[in-house]
């Protein structure tokens, strides 16, 4: 048995911790939670601390169990929030709760025999046959509503300065629910420690309460500190909106370039937080790091760990042939080998023109391709002069003025890529 209250303390991965929960978990194997909000169909980068938490905890010889809230997630959470959000069906929870899963399985052992394998648990299947009247009899009068009315997150939705519109009594009753998950978890399958974000202290500290005064047990909570960045930006958020685990929904390609492009400072915090680098190799990898930041060891690391875990090797691989397409000596074969979502990516921002594919596969002269088919180039002599200085390429290769642009340079189906030097890049798209 590992200590893994250490390991999550040098890793900066503590916030707020219940007396005697390090002690409690050396004693023995113990079971932890952390609650999931299933309101999409994928997890986004926001959800990995927590993610890692259970990934460590089972690495330390404990067994985790993520539980997906589908019943709490038809209410909403109110920490953090200062409106009350949309409810969702039974049919989107069950797809969604389906895709967090199988994202899961990458981090967690679910699958082998060993004590400690992970299990997924959704608490919609012990809250559906609660009615009203016996959830409020059983679990309601064991908390006071002063109790509820002290927690951070119900007390900011009252303040006046916040600009909120109160709090319906379903979002008031929201830790309620949450911490007789606690309580039911406990008594069931045996489960002692809550683990969550420090915005969750509050509602995992009235399942603590619970256990107390409705089983007479004593259980233990334990948060991280919400992630930030060091320019005050959101963490987890890019252009596009949430940085998702899915690779329909955050290409492989931009999820590493979302790393890749991660501050000095960040860097340094989220080696650790993210990945299961050991002390000795993080150290030494910060070391090497403050010697020469400009060749951004931190951030090359922590891009190709975080692929690899949430992708895969292969993906990897491909996301970084395609990085070096901007910046390297690659090919016509190398952008050739480039799927279309991945070619879109790398190429984002570029100037485009669209051209009938029947044109190209036709055959369009160069001085055409360059400068009235698609304005590339402002004029035929200046596409001319260029065809003579040997600085246009056609998908990476160099061409001359004679070339004809054809059939064998449609990329997927549907572009070819033209470029002048080394940074001026054009995209023809064929409709």
């Amino acid at each position: 048995m590992k200590n893994f209250v250490e390991e999550l303390r040098w890793r900066g991965m503590i916030q707020d911790i219940m007396p005697e929960t390090e002690q409690h978990l050396l004693e023995a194997l113990r079971a932890a939670y952390v609650g999931i909000d299933p309101t999409a169909d994928s997890l986004h980068i926001g959800h990995l601390v927590g993610v890692m938490m259970l990934r460590h905890f089972q690495n330390c010889g404990h067994k985790p169990y993520a539980l997906v809230g589908g019943a709490t997630g038809m209410i909403g959470d109110p920490s953090g929030k200062s409106v009350e959000r949309n409810l969702l069906t039974e049919e989107t929870l069950a797809h969604n709760i389906k895709g967090i899963k199988k994202q899961l399985a990458k981090f967690l052992d679910f699958e082998s025999e060993a004590d400690n394998r992970a299990e997924l648990v959704n608490n919609y299947d012990w809250m559906k046959d609660f009615s009203f009247l016996s959830f409020i009899r059983d679990i309601g009068k064991h908390i006071t509503v002063n109790y509820m009315m002290a927690k951070d997150s119900v007390k900011k939705r009252f303040d006046p300065n916040e600009n909120t519109d109160g709090m319906s009594f379903t979002e008031f009753s929201y830790q309620l629910l949450q911490g007789y998950d606690f309580l039911h978890l406990y008594q069931e399958k045996g489960l002692t420690l809550q683990m969550g974000g420090s915005d969750q202290w509050g509602n995992i500290t009235t399942g603590t309460e619970l256990i107390r005064r409705i089983a007479s047990g004593k259980a233990y909570a334990l948060t991280c500190p919400l992630i930030t960045k060091a320019d005050g930006t959101k963490f987890g958020k890019s252009e596009g909106g949430n940085v998702w685990l899915d690779p329909e929904k955050t290409s492989p390609y931009k999820f590493y370039q979302y790393w890749l492009n991660t501050s000095d400072e960040d860097a340094k915090r989220y080696i650790k937080i993210f990945t299961m680098l050991s002390k000795e190799t993080i150290e030494e990898l910060i070391a090497q790091h403050n010697q020469a930041p400009h060749l951004r060891v931190l951030q090359n690391k922590l891009a190709d760990e975080l692929t690899v875990l949430v992708h895969s090797q292969d993906d990897l691989e491909k996301v970084k042939k395609a990085s070096q397409i901007l910046f390297g000596n690659s090919t016509s074969n190398d952008l050739k080998q480039l799927d279309e979502q991945t070619f879109l990516d790398v190429f984002e921002g570029v100037p485009q023109a669209e051209l009938p594919k029947a044109d190209v596969i036709a055959g369009i002269d160069m001085i055409g391709v360059l400068s009235a088919k698609t304005g590339f180039i402002a004029s035929n002599s200046e596409a001319r002069r260029a065809l003579k200085e040997n600085s246009i390429a056609v998908n990476k290769e160099k061409v001359g003025e004679n070339y004809i642009v054809g059939e064998k340079d449609i990329i997927n189906g549907k572009f070819v890529l033209l470029q002048r030097g080394k940074k001026n890049y054009f995209v023809l798209k064929l409709i």
